[in-house]
């Protein structure tokens, strides 16, 4: 499945919901699903900088795939970095380089954070595009 094809998954997940209290659940409920970070990658070095909250990011590649891990000790915060681990994970460096994340406005996601909670958003894309740009041979 393309990048592509799972932010149009999640847009049709998110459409089903009318009201964002809904959304909101359907997020924490995605974070109880966070592949998470080892503990002992909870290091300094591994935190995402800008996040209101605690963000820990692990990344590595693998047989030329990116892979992503992370926890975070709020739980919206948590379901945000798994949307994006659930988009981004297994993919090819340079296609996540070039990712538009298209899906963060069509689900109306930004637009609907606090100013701090977007802040983090932002880092969190940031943060995981420069991981897979180390990557790319």
């Amino acid at each position: 499945m393309s990048i592509e094809e799972k932010e149009q998954s999640i847009i049709d997940e998110f459409a089903i919901y009318d009201d964002w209290m809904d959304k909101y659940e359907y997020i924490i409920e995605l974070g109880k699903d966070l592949p998470l970070i080892d503990e002992s990658k909870k290091t300094d070095d591994r935190l995402i900088k800008g996040c209101q909250s605690r963000v820990w990011l692990d990344a590595e590649k693998k047989s030329g795939k990116m892979h992503y891990s992370a926890d975070s000790d709020a739980i919206i915060t948590k379901g945000i970095i798994a949307l994006l681990i659930r988009v981004l994970n297994e993919e090819d460096p340079k296609d996540i380089a070039k990712a538009e994340l298209n899906f963060i406005k069509e689900i109306g996601l930004q637009e609907h954070l606090s100013p701090t909670r977007s802040n983090g958003l932002v880092s969190m894309v940031k943060q995981m595009k420069m991981n897979a740009l180390k990557q790319v041979s």
